[in-house]
């Protein structure tokens, strides 16, 4: 059995990060660099930076950010938004990022993940599926930050993207995004249990107990929240937290951990050599 990682999610605009509910009314809730140091010190398992406005400004990450993180955590983390070049991860992955995240540029090309996962290995990428679950039940990928409707069905997508060479798939359920309460662990089961590679399961947790209910009942590998870490209370008060050991181990008790071996987040420099 294997630890199931706890992955925090920040999102980027500008040189600011922000929140949403459900992809909209963002609101904005402080430095990127000061939340990485905050989330360095509390010896998270891994780190997303996310750059959710670089696809509509038709650019990538700002690799001064990734730098800066870089230089002052000794956490992995992966950065995605707006990659679209092997050229814009290599960028990335020398500026200090352990993995990328590609989204639109993955369902509009599948090769460009196969071009990566073939210089980089399929251990530097991760493919995020945004997905919206309609009134009738339906389920779509949605790309562009959720503006953008595929449909696409969210299985076969991840199916697409394991064929190609992905590594993980980050799976975020717009409906539960920021509400906290619960992930979609139906969507997050048919898409786990439809591959081989791991599934991290985002939107929707609200409590230590939804992290594990992902893992248990969704069978995902790794668990993300972003509004979970940064806010306290029902005013939600932008308070960066991390759940303590004791708290993690009440309810992650390895011998009923059930999920896929999650790729292991390996030294991306010394895999370049």
């Amino acid at each position: 059995m294997h630890k199931v990682r706890v992955i925090p999610v920040l999102l980027l605009r500008g040189w600011g990060l922000e929140k949403s509910i459900q992809f909209a009314t963002p609101k904005y809730v402080g430095c990127p660099i000061n939340a990485a140091r905050v989330f360095n010190g509390k010896n998270v398992d891994e780190l997303f930076l996310l750059d959710i406005v670089a696809t509509e400004e038709q650019r990538g990450p700002q690799i001064d950010v990734v730098r800066q993180i870089a230089e002052e955590s000794f956490m992995p983390f992966a950065v995605g938004g707006g990659i679209r070049t092997v050229a814009a991860m290599w960028e990335l992955l020398k500026a200090g990022a352990d993995r990328v995240v590609i989204n639109s540029a993955a369902i509009e090309d599948p090769d460009l993940v196969t071009r990566g996962a073939d210089r980089f290995g399929r251990q530097c990428m991760v493919v995020s599926i945004d997905v919206r679950r309609h009134a009738d039940g339906r389920y779509e990928v949605f790309t562009h930050a959720g503006r953008n409707a595929t449909g696409l069905d969210p299985v076969e997508t991840a199916v697409r993207m394991q064929r190609h060479g992905a590594g993980e798939i980050f799976l975020t359920s717009i409906n539960h995004d920021g509400v906290m309460d619960g992930y979609d662990i139906d969507l997050t089961r048919r898409v786990a249990d439809a591959l081989t590679i791991p599934v991290i399961a985002c939107g929707g947790a609200g409590s230590v107990a939804h992290l594990a209910q992902a893992a248990y009942e969704g069978h995902a590998a790794a668990v993300a929240a972003g509004a979970f870490f940064l806010f306290y209370g029902k005013r939600r008060t932008v308070l960066i937290t991390y759940p303590t050991d004791d708290e993690l181990r009440a309810h992650f008790r390895s011998e009923h951990i059930r999920t896929k071996d999650p790729m292991s987040i390996i030294d991306t420099h010394l895999a370049r050599l």
